[in-house]
């Protein structure tokens, strides 16, 4: 798993005459203006994951709440997140998971939410297992018609040691990796806020 690190690198078209110098530009998040999601594109409980075809999931019910801010630190309506996990026993429900068939038949393990005009979502999940050779935590993805790719990152839960040895923890520099832990503001309440570009911009991941 790589970090994302902005614009890729082209290789430089072969020219006759040197070029004059240039200079170099930092990598920022691509994007456009413009248009929105429509505001039915996010249906109803699609951000309760405890519930799957009126079946309630095994395990501990959870929060996870947050705020997308974009480089000035204002709010961000209607952007979409999303975000899948393991169920309570680490297991996803997919067939790259070697126990998918194990896998709790109630728990679906995705779900999405549009944020509010102060740039808030919401979901209701379960606190995940750790998944074979991971720390527990939920992957989480933003999408923005202003954006012109899909931004992907990672939760950790506070306070797990696992985390240090987790594979896409390592891959952010040090001084960075708490932006990918929830902060508990209550029992069972975690918040998470992005922030898309700019200082303490949240680490993105290219898969």
């Amino acid at each position: 798993m790589k970090k994302r690190s902005g614009a890729g690198r082209r290789k430089p078209a072969r020219r006759l005459a040197k070029a004059p110098a240039r200079k170099r530009l930092i990598p920022t998040g691509e994007a456009t203006i413009g248009p929105f999601f429509p505001p039915r594109y996010v249906d109803a409980g699609a951000n309760d994951l405890t519930q799957f075809e009126d079946r309630k999931a095994q395990g501990e019910a959870i929060e996870i709440v947050g705020v997308v801010r974009q480089e000035d630190g204002a709010p961000l309506d209607n952007l979409v997140v999303e975000i899948w996990q393991a169920d309570a026993k680490g297991i996803f429900r997919h067939p790259a998971d070697p126990r998918h068939r194990e896998a709790d038949p109630k728990f679906f393990g995705w779900g999405r939410a549009a944020t509010d005009k102060e740039g808030r979502y919401a979901f209701r999940t379960v606190r995940p297992g750790a998944p074979h050779g991971r720390a527990r935590h939920v992957n989480v993805m933003v999408m923005f018609s202003g954006l012109m790719r899909i931004l992907k990152t990672t939760m950790f839960f506070p306070g797990e040691q696992a985390n240090d040895a987790d594979p896409a923890y390592k891959a952010v520099p040090a001084a960075r990796r708490q932006l990918l832990v929830a902060r508990e503001e209550a029992p069972g309440r975690y918040r998470f806020d992005l922030k898309l570009r700019g200082e303490n911009e949240t680490p993105f991941f290219d898969d």
